[in-house]
């Protein structure tokens, strides 16, 4: 599959390069690294599926008017994309509790849950915000015995993690066939054979109903598809929601209000969100 990098030059670099990092993921990118400075950032989309007009809204047309951005487009030479993504990749820790690495990092002795992901560009490695506090609010969540939902699942972390901590079932849905192939991988590298993974997305809900459901995906979708998510939802059951900004969180607040949730706390990284909310 060909290849294009998208570089982008970042001023100030934090916290713009994760905000870009996730609007490009958005856009259609599926991998990152640094770049050369720290104001760099390299991009990389298969060119079939590179469309000019979205990125040229998106870096071209200021949107926010803290950070500059300036962007290039070029063809990529073969390689070993995982092999180059890899050498940027480094293993997690969160709360001190959670260990998040790759297969060929070295082992945590002492980690309360350790959890193996191949890092295979699906977005979810913990790195981002948005995961790192799901990550949180998971640790800090009695979930043994209690039917779990992870929704725009990426790589599965959150899914491994709640089977980790006694859920069952758990079942982890992505429309990325690259995400699903991944989340399936993942799991099996976990040993969380009863963990389902699935291709698709809300409206592969059906009549299943949950205690917990996990949706780290971003503001748009989240709106659309939380009446869906409370329909699946069993009495108390918790919502809780990432993937968006801090200005974003009234919007999301009032769609849950409309729908029966119950607006719990929230916590919020680098101008990112995660929020916890309650059917009534």
């Amino acid at each position: 599959m060909k290849y294009l990098e998208i570089k982008l030059n970042i001023e100030p670099a934090e916290p713009w390069k994760e905000i870009y990092t996730s609007l490009m993921a958005d856009a259609g990118c599926d991998s990152f690294m640094d770049g050369e400075s720290e104001n760099e950032l390299l991009c990389y989309i298969p060119e079939k599926d590179y469309q000019e007009e979205v990125f040229h809204d998106l870096l071209g047309t200021p949107q926010f008017p803290e950070v500059k951005i300036s962007y290039s487009v070029a063809p990529m030479e073969d390689k070993d994309w995982n092999a180059a993504w890899e050498a940027n990749y480094e293993p997690v820790l969160i709360d001190g509790r959670c260990y998040i690495r790759a297969p060929f990092h070295p082992a945590k002795p002492g980690a309360e849950y350790e959890i193996v992901i191949e890092p295979k560009m699906s977005f979810g490695t913990a790195h981002h915000a948005t995961t790192a506090q799901m990550v949180s609010y998971l640790l800090e969540t009695d979930v043994r015995g209690k039917a779990v939902l992870d929704m725009g699942a990426g790589t599965g972390v959150l899914a491994i993690l709640a089977t980790m901590k006694g859920a069952n079932p758990v079942t982890a849905i992505d429309n990325d066939e690259w995400a699903y192939r991944n989340g399936v991988e993942n799991a099996q590298h976990n040993h969380c054979d009863q963990l389902k993974v699935l291709l698709g997305d809300a409206s592969l809900l059906g009549d299943d109903h949950y205690d917990i459901i996990l949706a780290n995906i971003n503001r748009n979708i989240l709106l659309q598809d939380i009446p869906q998510y409370v329909k699946c939802m069993n009495d108390n059951a918790l919502l809780f929601l990432s993937g968006f900004y801090e200005e974003d969180l009234p919007a999301l607040r009032y769609c849950c209000a409309q729908n029966g949730l119950k607006y719990l706390d929230h916590k919020s990284k680098d101008k990112w969100v995660a929020a916890r909310f309650e059917k009534i």
